[in-house]
């Protein structure tokens, strides 16, 4: 009989789906372009057999069983810590299995990850070593593609992505919550847990889904299984920060819980003190999951709205020959104030560009509110979500300034990710800078030495999914399907008319006006996106002819003015 866990309704709806597909869709790709081939039937049976196997042997060793659903940035690297986990002796207590669906585009991940590869990139040189001794050496780590794996489950970590999906650039209101995902997977588990089993929803989600969505969906699920006790689930969101750091962000650092119920509590309690370092970084145990939730969107949305609140003394400060750099190193002297940070050409990265949209929506479709109460979340995002496009608005300025025009100019990006020494390109200022070049007419190169593939420009069609890249906010877009990063600058640069500094990279701190305006073979307009350029080298690039703008830098205007009045140095002679 066909496994009720496939993710269609029968084996035989599987293979007819399998039949349809062109032959190159049997196979999941990965982003080095091996090719797996999707499981079949057999492979479903023959896989359950193996996880059997293998759960048999942990228990029997007193470990307990652990299944993350979701093996995505944060489901990884959080399995990985996990199986890497120990008690006071240093003996492995948990054996995980991460299990991912069987899709196209993601069931690469799980032969990776069964071969101890990380199937994400990260600047931490902790996951990959992580990840291939949890497989490999202690053996307290495999993946799946069965569903299945949660009926073996005494714990289950829920990373299955919840998006929020903006229908318009800018109008954070009338986007919507991805629900239907995580959703399904929430009944799946209902269908096949242990009643025993503690889950766990680790994803950041709208508040109210905890109580409001997951309860009743497993609730009703246990009810047709017969079975009449409480679901034991419990709400703890990550607060992971890509680049060097990964694995202590999870390790390391504090986390907020809450569950359904008191034995819930008590349980994700005694979970997270044993994988993570709760001695110096103590629980915050909140009374109800709600609450927990809400504290993501909220510490989330807060940062958001600084940034957000920044935006206009930026302009203010371009207006008015100001340097908001200076002002914001004042200010931050004040304890009160020391972590106040410059916006930048917008906000990136997975959760601040979108999460307070998870509330707002929560508030009238989860909660059932009709009125307009959010002003300042959502303002926030969409100021976030134009920023960026003030940066071509100074590029095209400069270039005027020295005689030229921004259509079929050529111009560098140096920097791709959302923010430095990380890889991460999720919701990037850059991208939207290249996006609004693009409909100016402009030629783009770019240049990140920690980014190898753009998947937001190189698979536009189908990134993040089929009609959500935002290529659909712009014109003129076709072209950047071609777009692929430079690692050496120099090569970026050459015969650039434009070069903005885009993230802060170490490898474009270091960079020298000279050397830069040589490799670019002549004058060219320099854009300061995040304060990089200290005066000295505004300066300089002056002296070489060049035209400089900055966000927030008002003052370089002033330093421009003062070079051009200085007196002619006479020549020798």
């Amino acid at each position: 009989m066909p496994s009720k866990t496939l993710p269609f309704k029968s084996q035989i709806d599987y293979d007819n789906y399998l039949k349809r597909l062109p032959t190159g869709d049997h196979y999941s790709i990965s982003p080095e372009g091996e090719r797996f081939r999707l499981p079949s039937k057999e492979d479903y049976e023959r896989e359950f057999l193996r996880l059997q196997n293998l759960v048999e042997k942990n228990r029997a060793e007193g470990k307990e069983i652990v299944v993350v659903l979701g093996i995505g940035f944060v489901g990884a690297v959080m399995a990985g810590v996990v199986a890497d986990s120990t008690d006071k002796d240093g003996i492995p207590r948990k054996f995980v299995i991460g299990v991912q669906r069987p899709s196209t585009r993601s069931f690469w991940k799980i032969p990776y990850l069964q071969q101890g590869i990380a199937p994400v990139k990260s600047e931490d040189a902790q996951v990959p070593e992580m990840l291939r001794r949890c497989v490999l050496e202690k053996q307290t780590l495999t993946a799946s593609f069965t569903y299945d794996a949660l009926t073996l489950a005494d714990v289950v970590v829920v990373d299955v992505q919840c998006d929020y999906v903006k229908e318009d650039l800018a109008q954070v209101a009338s986007g919507y919550v991805q629900m239907a995902d995580l959703e399904r997977a929430l009944e799946i588990i209902g269908e096949l847990v242990s009643p025993e089993a503690l889950v766990l929803i680790e994803t950041t989600v709208p508040p109210g889904t905890t109580e409001q969505i997951a309860y009743p969906l497993m609730k009703k699920a246990f009810k047709q299984r017969g079975i009449t006790s409480e679901p034991f689930i419990a709400h703890s969101y990550e607060r992971v920060m890509p680049g060097a750091n990964y694995v202590a962000s999870i390790r390391n650092f504090w986390r907020v819980c809450s569950g359904i119920n008191e034995e819930s509590k008590r349980r994700i309690v005694k979970f997270l003190t044993e994988i993570i370092d709760t001695e110096n970084f103590p629980l915050t145990v909140l009374d109800r999951p709600m609450e927990s939730e809400t504290a993501k969107i909220v510490e989330n949305s807060y940062r958001a709205v600084i940034l957000g609140f920044l935006n206009e003394w930026s302009l203010f400060a371009e207006r008015n020959g100001i340097d908001l750099i200076k002002v914001i190193e004042a200010i931050k002297v004040r304890p009160t104030h020391s972590n106040i940070i410059f916006p930048g050409p917008g906000i990136g990265g997975y959760c601040l560009p979108k999460d307070g949209g998870l509330g707002v929506w929560a508030y009238k479709h989860i909660m059932g509110f009709e009125d307009d109460l959010f002003k300042i979340t959502p303002m926030a995002i969409d100021i976030n979500d134009r920023r960026a496009l003030h940066v071509p608005e100074l590029a095209r300025d400069a270039l005027r300034n020295m005689g030229r025009y921004i259509a079929a100019s050529t111009v560098t990006i140096l920097g791709a990710s959302y923010k430095e020494e990380v890889g991460d390109t999720r919701y990037s200022g850059s991208e939207l800078i290249i996006r609004r070049l693009a409909e100016m007419g402009a030629n783009v190169c770019v240049c990140d030495p920690y980014v190898d593939h753009w998947w937001e420009f190189e698979a536009q069609d189908s990134y993040p999914a089929p009609g959500q890249s935002r290529a659909r906010f712009f014109r003129g877009q076709e072209t950047l399907k071609s777009l692929r990063i430079e690692k050496d600058v120099k090569t970026a640069v050459a015969d650039a008319d434009v070069v903005i500094f885009a993230v802060r990279h170490k490898q474009f701190l270091d960079l020298q006006p000279q050397e830069l305006v040589e490799a670019a073979g002549g004058p060219i307009a320099v854009i300061d996106c995040m304060g990089m350029l200290n005066d000295d080298k505004i300066r300089s690039y002056f002296e070489l002819q060049c035209e400089v703008k900055g966000l927030g830098r008002g003052h370089i205007e002033r330093l421009k003015r003062l070079y051009k009045s200085r007196p002619a140095i006479p020549s020798p002679g």
